[in-house]
């Protein structure tokens, strides 16, 4: 596991891109968040959270990596549909995870390669994966990948964020829009804070 970590002029720079945000990065606290830098692990895992909750989601991984001796391609294509089924998600998933695992093994998709890809086009080849749609992607190139300029507009959270710190009742794609051009190239802190904001546990600046 690693940190998902900032530089002191990050924190800097985005606060000069809005001062609203600005405002409220300082009375917010900053939470640092940890990393899997083991791509094909961490699709497995966001695979089995899908539409559970967090603790539900805890309790099945646990299983897992009590099960394999380690979260491989290998392991996971090797197990059958019903092994997987076996510790605690639905038939369907487990297609999802089979699925996934054969494609890496086959080379259909090159999870080292995604490395060298932009953020666009890390998306655009993690979405031919089984169960993986934007939004999964976008979470692995935070988390797993350290992408930096990640403002995911399918995530409710940070779209209940921008409404709350900002005043608006809807926020659509061309609104979002402005703000992740506002924030670029510091999307993935902003994300934080607006995540934190949302939480509804702060008195927000005027």
């Amino acid at each position: 596991m690693g940190k998902l970590t900032f530089s002191k002029n990050d924190f800097e720079n985005l606060k000069k891109k809005d001062e609203r945000l600005a405002k409220a990065m300082e009375i917010l606290p900053f939470y640092t968040r940890e990393t899997d830098e083991d791509l094909f692990r961490s699709l497995i895992n966001n695979i089995v959270g899908q539409q559970i909750s967090m603790k539900a989601q805890e309790t099945v991984w646990k299983r897992f990596l009590d099960y394999f001796s380690a979260i491989t391609p290998e392991h996971i294509a090797a197990a059958t549909l019903e092994e997987i089924q076996s510790l605690g998600i639905s038939f369907r998933k487990a297609g999802y995870l089979k699925g996934t695992a054969e494609m890496v093994l086959k080379n259909e998709i090159s999870l080292k390669n995604l490395y060298g890809l932009s953020d666009e086009e890390v998306i655009k080849e993690l979405v031919k994966l089984p169960g993986i749609g934007p939004w999964t992607a976008e979470m692995l190139l935070i988390f797993t990948m350290g992408r930096k300029d990640v403002l995911s507009y399918g995530d409710l959270a940070i779209r209940k964020g921008l409404m709350m710190l900002y005043g608006h009742e809807t926020i659509t794609k061309e609104i979002f829009e402005t703000y992740r051009q506002r924030f670029s190239p510091y999307g993935t802190l902003a994300s934080l804070y607006l995540w934190e904001i949302s939480s509804g546990n702060y008195t927000l600046p005027e």
